[in-house]
């Protein structure tokens, strides 16, 4: 199937720099300034808190570099959907874009948009998520879901005409957002509070749940093991999003080499960024402040320790910066995906064209049509809480991936190697399912749904593939 509409091959306007940037600021959204809150009631200690994000970061860089190989692999368009789709079959590559449309990307959208929405409401009252527009049907309407829907429509109209007025949006709000987190880290250490750093790490390796009133309750050996896993919910959904620089590939400047390795830079400054973040949280507020901040608001709490009143307005408008940054890079890399499932006769057809500016507009609005109805419906803080879940189990099939990619296709050209291998891959495939298997067992409500929604892909598929022999 050609791209019948305009260029027919997209242009590579993305540098190393560019690349990299793209990773970061693709992660980096609002889960760094709330979701320490969950971890901490989760865990009830300093030294688990930061080990819950280190654990989390040794997962990312091992996945990361293991990506490298498939990318320089494959360095076209649909990223990770095309190494499910040449290291299994066309079914698993579908289910993975499946999920992708239907949750991962539009449900990741529709909620860092609403973020935004949240803390411009410090600054502006009037966008409240708590005040009632009007009503559709059964669904309440405020102006913080206009204003994501909004922004998420803007973003979506500014990538719909090419790739560098997407790039030049990411490339400054990703470097003011990085630049402005080391400034919060900065300034969080030299403001340290000693007595309360030091009360923090008191039994610093004791494993407990933290309740909001206070008390802490004490686990079993296996039931710290599923505590940990849900601690991980959170922080794995804020390092998400990393592999959306493999679903452009097509745009990046020599790709064999730079997806691979934007990948490693991106997320290592992010997982630096966020240890370093969640130490400061801790060199100012006790652990019980942290567990029980305001909506959990972390970042807000810790903000009002170091810059007094103004911190407030502070860290809305670096959450303001970050979400409408991280939007950018969703919204500019999940098209793609949808673009190479048309090519491959499973999406819309229209999906496959690309328009005069090289890119594939129709895929832009769709995925942004689905994001607004996930904004209006309310239930985008649902949909993400199986996202973890469901990306952890492609991340481990798209790993085992290169093992099997290794046996079938011996002599296929590697220009970059996963580094490590075949241990690495091998140390994350296992956390991965270590992770998943916990996650059934003791949070089932994170698991369930996310595999309907995978399985829901297997009649669709076969709808495509019908549709696709006719002509239609």
């Amino acid at each position: 199937m050609n791209e019948t509409l305009g260029q027919n091959e997209m242009k590579r306007e993305l540098g190393l720099l560019d690349a990299t940037l793209l990773v970061a600021g693709s992660m980096i959204g609002s889960g760094i300034f709330i979701v320490t809150a969950d971890i901490t009631r989760n865990v009830g200690s300093a030294g688990w808190l930061i080990a819950v994000w280190l654990i989390t970061g040794l997962m990312t860089l091992i996945a990361a570099v293991s990506y490298g190989e498939l990318s320089a692999m494959f360095p076209k368009a649909g990223g990770q959907y095309v190494y499910l789709k040449e290291a299994y079959n066309p079914l698993v590559g579908f289910l993975y874009g499946w999920s992708f449309f239907a949750v991962i990307q539009t449900g990741t959208i529709a909620a860092v948009g609403v973020a935004f929405s949240k803390f411009t409401a410090y600054l502006w009252p009037a966008v409240s998520e708590d005040i009632v527009l009007f009503t559709l049907g059964t669904i309440s309407v405020s102006p913080a879901q206009v204003l994501a829907i909004g922004i998420i429509i803007l973003l979506t109209y500014i990538n719909t005409k090419g790739v560098k007025g997407g790039k030049i949006i990411q490339t400054s709000f990703t470097l003011t957002k990085l630049v402005s987190l080391f400034g919060l880290i900065i300034f969080g250490f030299i403001m340290l509070k000693p007595d309360i750093w030091e009360a923090n790490w008191v039994n610093a390796w004791s494993m407990q749940k933290l309740n909001v009133d206070g008390t802490l309750e004490s686990y079993s050996l296996v039931a710290a093991l599923g505590a940990v896993a849900a601690a991980m919910v959170g922080s794995i959904f804020s390092s998400d999003a990393w592999n959306n620089i493999t679903f452009i590939a097509g745009e990046v400047k020599n790709p064999k080499r730079n997806i691979g390795l934007s990948l490693f830079l991106g997320t290592l400054i992010v997982t630096l960024i966020y240890v370093l973040a969640n130490l400061v949280y801790m060199a100012v507020l006790p652990l019980q402040e942290i567990a029980t901040a305001d909506k959990d608001r972390v970042a807000v709490a810790a903000s009002s320790v170091i810059f007094g009143n103004i911190g407030t307005v502070i860290i809305a408008l670096m959450i303001m910066v970050s979400t409408f940054g991280c939007n950018n890079g969703l919204i500019l890399a999940g098209a793609r995906v949808y673009h190479t499932m048309a090519n491959d006769g499973l999406f819309f057809k229209k999906t496959a064209s690309l328009n005069k500016h090289a890119v594939p507009e129709f895929g832009l609005w769709l995925q942004c049509l689905v994001a607004s109805a996930l904004c209006l419906s309310g239930r985008y803080g649902d949909l993400l809480d199986m996202i973890s879940f469901v990306v952890v189990i492609f991340y481990v099939l798209t790993i085992i991936g290169i093992y099997i990619l290794r046996s079938k296709r011996p002599g296929a050209e590697r220009p970059y190697k996963a580094f490590g291998y075949p241990f690495l891959p091998a140390i994350y495939i296992v956390m991965g399912i270590c992770f998943c298997t916990l996650l059934i067992i003791y949070k089932p409500n994170f698991t369930w749904p996310g595999l309907i929604v995978v399985l829901t892909g297997v009649p669709v598929f076969y709808m495509w593939k019908a549709f696709a022999k006719k002509g239609v």
